[in-house]
């Protein structure tokens, strides 16, 4: 993501920021670049283990021509859904964390390296957020195309270890 892209995902993200300005700086200085955001008022995070978020991030694909913005950790042993915001108080599958409503996240700048948190689907600004029902379908696919032994939890090389979204 670079240019416009990138501006304009900066910029959605930061509105959620108490302070939007303050953030962009803790950006720029942070070495690891990345910087702490408030969840629950434009979007939740559903967490799940990577070794089910990677297929059920397959699955997801398939189903949407984009989900809303997704994060992995620096292990690729989590990865993060954004979701509607209210969609953690309503959430009942076992196995997933959520980040709501009085909680914060950390939240590389979209279209740079980073400490290791990276975007495998930044956002594009505009707040496309992933359908809480469509990724629950998801989920539900990808757990049973494991248990079937369809799928071991590698993506691209990537397996389950360590790190935190």
């Amino acid at each position: 993501m670079t240019g416009s892209g990138a501006n304009s995902a900066v910029e959605w993200l930061t509105s959620m920021a108490p302070d939007p300005e303050a953030c962009r700086d803790e950006w720029e200085r942070n070495p690891l670049g990345v910087a702490l955001l408030p969840a629950g008022r434009r979007w939740d995070v559903l967490i799940l283990p990577g070794e089910l978020g990677y297929p059920t991030l397959d699955v997801l694909t398939g189903l949407v021509d984009r989900p809303g913005p997704v994060l992995a950790d620096f292990g690729d042993s989590r990865m993060g859904f954004f979701v509607p915001p209210g969609t953690v108080a309503r959430w009942l599958g076992t196995g997933v964390r959520g980040v709501g409503s009085g909680t914060w996240i950390v939240v590389p700048y979209p279209g740079r390296a980073s400490g290791g948190m990276r975007w495998l689907i930044p956002p594009d600004g505009s707040g496309t957020l992933t359908d809480t029902s469509l990724l629950e379908l998801a989920m539900h696919e990808a757990a049973a195309n494991l248990a079937a032994g369809e799928g071991d939890g590698v993506r691209d090389g990537r397996s389950g270890a360590g790190g935190a979204v």
